[in-house]
């Protein structure tokens, strides 16, 4: 994805090299083999696994093969890829599994957008058995302070990480990252209730790499920051132990 304004001369050989004018958000896709260019525009390249391309496939025998595009316009996947920049420039507080996650989701968009070749997609009609979904909740609670992988996550089961993460949403009604993130600000919610515990802490305990990533999250799930939420719970603790004292207070 083009970062800014400008020109790219690339080619496989000096002698086919061709040069392609870009504008901000621009995407390019070529194939993983030594290109020779003159750049005079910042990108940003990401490269998607082979494992990745071939699960988002449903197992099509052979290599994914996907049609190469020097320039080209696809709002879904120049929305995943932005993601993943915005990520980066944050150091990357979401960890493994989010990135997981946007990869999964853009060797879904590639396949089913800009393959040559591929097999019709199965729908699968049922979702995680309970057992499932217990070993797998068990995996994300043993490691909830802990970098977790979509990967580490589908081999918990034993499925592969497509057909995980398409299971898992149909048990849940959200993707595994999301489900994560839920469990984690469940977790902070218990530790916040410990008027001396630091936010700083609680975000490290619950797998938060920032204290800021941590507050964005837990607004977004729970519609306040970390430091309100604590004072309304402490605060309905005060007014509930009152009344009650009041209740039980003999009247003169």
């Amino acid at each position: 994805m083009l970062l800014g304004s400008g020109s790219i001369e690339s080619g496989s050989h000096r002698s086919t090299m061709e040069k392609v004018d870009y504008a901000a958000g621009d995407l390019g896709m070529l194939p993983r083999q030594k290109w020779v260019g003159l750049m005079t525009v910042p990108m940003l390249q990401i490269s998607i696994s082979d494992a990745a391309l071939m699960a988002a496939s449903d197992g099509a025998n052979g290599e994914v093969e996907l049609r190469p595009h020097r320039k080209f316009a696809d709002p879904r996947l120049g929305a995943l890829v932005a993601a993943v920049n915005a990520e980066m420039l944050a150091g990357f507080p979401g960890g493994r599994l989010f990135l997981d996650s946007v990869e999964q989701a853009i060797a879904i968009a590639l396949v089913n957008g800009h393959a040559v070749r591929r097999r019709p997609v199965q729908i699968n009609r049922g979702g995680l058995g309970s057992a499932r979904f217990r070993r797998v909740k068990e995996l994300v609670h043993a490691k909830i302070d802990d970098d977790l992988s979509l990967d580490e996550m589908a081999q918990s089961v034993g499925l592969s990480t497509a057909h995980f993460a398409r299971m898992f949403r149909k048990s849940t009604g959200e993707t595994p990252h999301q489900f994560v993130l839920r469990e984690r600000v469940e977790r902070a919610k218990a530790m916040l209730r410990a008027p001396d515990a630091r936010i700083l802490d609680v975000a490290m305990a619950c797998g938060f790499k920032t204290q800021q990533h941590f507050a964005q999250v837990f607004r977004d799930v729970c519609g306040v920051r970390p430091k309100e939420y604590r004072q309304d719970f402490l605060g309905s603790e005060v007014t509930c132990a009152w009344e009650t004292s009041s209740q039980g207070a003999p009247r003169l």
